[in-house]
């Protein structure tokens, strides 16, 4: 990644006398948990070795400049004018940020940005999350304000739900963005807005991403629909119990409860509650270092994902069949969306040459040209350069 520093002070003319914050915010990968219940899930995350990088200095007129290095594309507003426009794409995310410090009373003048970033673009890394939070961090060092990452985290999601229009808002990948320690997994309850962190037991393997590259449309309408499911699934079992969540159900009560209602909702709200188990299993799994343990949950998962929330695809189990067929593969999963997308894959370093090979298998049966990523846990958010 080139060096922001040094662009952001030829792009705005700028001397070295002339302060210039930068701070970095990195991407992250889920591993179990992402079609849990609305702001009541458990999540297996990490952040990951790819970041986007924001850097911030003041202006001498009121005007606020912005600058996506890696695309050559700039975008200008003002104080004034700062609202969402949807041509206004990544720099949206950055005014977020200044529309959280101009509700706490700054900035009085105008601002300069520069960002540049190298997390994968369409592959659900949250790469959008990491312009907001290093902007917000940027901009937290810049005016030297004080902020717990509690009220940060409370000020992001509200400005999110403000800014953007947004009735339902998570507060998973920023609170994965502002946790996260290099080489170690979090274990996020979304309800309580808490994070465990648990040492990655994967230091002696690798962890490969790989973009599908599968065209997904109609998506967002098949999601909707899913969600519906949960909700009508939700809703009779809180006849019984008012006020619970599925994170109150053991599989069982799912077989008592649900009666005569149509079979497609029995099964997504049984991967919902199969999935909060799983995740509270891999916990116990991970603190001991139990590689087949770890394997045997994540490619549980993937089945659920694939027979009862119904949201992957054949190209995306031909992927993860394949590498489990490999030996020194410890676990392979789709993550995201779904209906294409992306898997990952834990693997020895001697098993990558054959996982490369079925790849080729995989482009010449399916006609799609996959992209690889070598990734690993890596630190959360922080100022780089305070100059």
């Amino acid at each position: 990644m080139l060096d922001i520093g040094p662009l952001h002070r030829s792009e705005y003319e700028m001397d070295t006398s002339e302060r210039v914050v930068i701070a970095e915010a990195p991407g992250r990968l889920i591993f179990l948990g992402e079609h849990g219940e609305n702001k009541a899930g458990f999540f297996l995350s990490a952040a990951i070795n790819r970041t986007i990088q924001v850097a911030v200095s003041q202006r001498k007129d009121n005007s606020i400049r912005f600058f996506a290095a890696g695309l050559g594309e700039r975008k200008r507003t003002t104080l004034v004018n700062l609202k969402y426009k949807r041509e206004d794409r990544w720099a949206n995310y950055i005014k977020l940020a200044i529309y959280i410090f101009a509700k706490l009373g700054r900035p009085a003048k105008g601002l300069n940005f520069t960002v540049i970033g190298d997390i994968p673009q369409q592959a659900e890394l949250a790469s959008s999350t990491a312009i907001e939070v290093a902007s917000t961090v940027a901009l937290k060092s810049f005016f030297k304000v004080s902020l717990t990452d509690k009220e940060l985290l409370c000020l992001l999601v509200k400005a999110e739900s403000e800014f953007f229009g947004k009735e339902e808002v998570s507060s998973v990948d920023y609170l994965v963005a502002l946790n996260a320690k290099k080489d170690q997994l979090l274990l996020v309850d979304e309800k309580n807005e808490e994070v465990a962190r648990i040492k990655s037991p994967f230091n002696r393997y690798k962890m490969l991403l790989m973009d599908s590259r599968v065209p997904r449309a109609g998506v967002d309408e098949e999601l909707k629909q899913r969600r519906k499911d949960i909700q009508a699934g939700l809703e009779l079992l809180e006849k019984k119990r008012p006020g619970s969540s599925f994170r109150d159900y053991v599989p069982a009560d799912l077989l008592e409860s649900m009666g005569d209602l149509r079979e497609e909702i029995r099964r997504r709200s049984l991967h919902i509650v199969e999935e909060n188990q799983r995740i509270r299993e891999v916990a116990d799994a991970l603190k001991k270092g139990d590689m087949e343990e770890i394997g045997r949950i994540i490619y549980h998962s993937h089945e659920s994902l694939r027979d009862l929330y119904e949201v992957s695809c054949p190209e995306i189990d031909w992927l993860v069949k394949r590498a489990q067929e490999i030996e020194g593969v410890a676990a392979s999963r789709m993550t995201g969306r779904g209906f294409g997308g992306c898997t990952y894959t834990i693997l020895k370093e001697n098993a990558q040459e054959e996982f490369c090979k079925r790849l080729e298998d995989y482009e010449r049966i399916f006609g799609f040209h996959p992209l690889v990523y070598d990734i690993r846990p890596a630190t959360g958010a922080r100022v780089i350069a305070k100059g």
